[in-house]
């Protein structure tokens, strides 16, 4: 039943997001404040385009470029978190199977493990890059 899976899934999730939700939150907004303090902010405000675009188009743009960065390395401090979170929680995934593996000394199961969590945090990497090119027109391969 999809409506028990998400109310099951609720408390796990919230505990993972909020541990890293104050820290990128707080980052944003130091990035969009020292966004708003650069000169091309004030001629885009002096050139009349509308305020939302400014902060939308412009400053965010520029804000979340460091924000990406530490999202996408804090994927691997949310996985090892994940482990935590799964076995206070009952909760079947990749972490309870690590800390069954280990208990039962299953090198192999544990070395599978292990490339799959690799797997998922070089891929948020890829991702990362991928999203900073799509956002930063100068780091861009031709």
């Amino acid at each position: 039943n999809l409506g028990e899976w998400i109310r099951q899934l609720t408390l796990p999730a919230l505990t993972a997001t909020f541990v890293l939700l104050a820290y990128i939150v707080r980052l944003t907004r130091a990035g969009v404040i020292d966004e708003l303090k650069k000169p091309y902010v004030r001629t885009a405000v002096l050139k009349g385009l509308p305020q939302r675009t400014v902060i939308f188009k412009h400053v965010l743009r520029n804000a979340l470029l460091p924000t990406i960065t530490v999202i996408a390395l804090s994927f691997g401090w949310l996985i090892g978190g994940l482990i935590v979170i799964e076995n206070v929680f009952s909760y079947p995934g990749l972490g309870r199977l690590m800390v069954a593996a280990v208990e039962r000394k299953d090198i192999p199961l544990m070395q599978a493990v292990v490339m799959v969590i690799i797997f998922f945090f070089a891929l948020a990497n890829l991702l990362a890059d991928v999203i900073y090119a799509l956002l930063n027109p100068r780091i861009r391969l031709e």
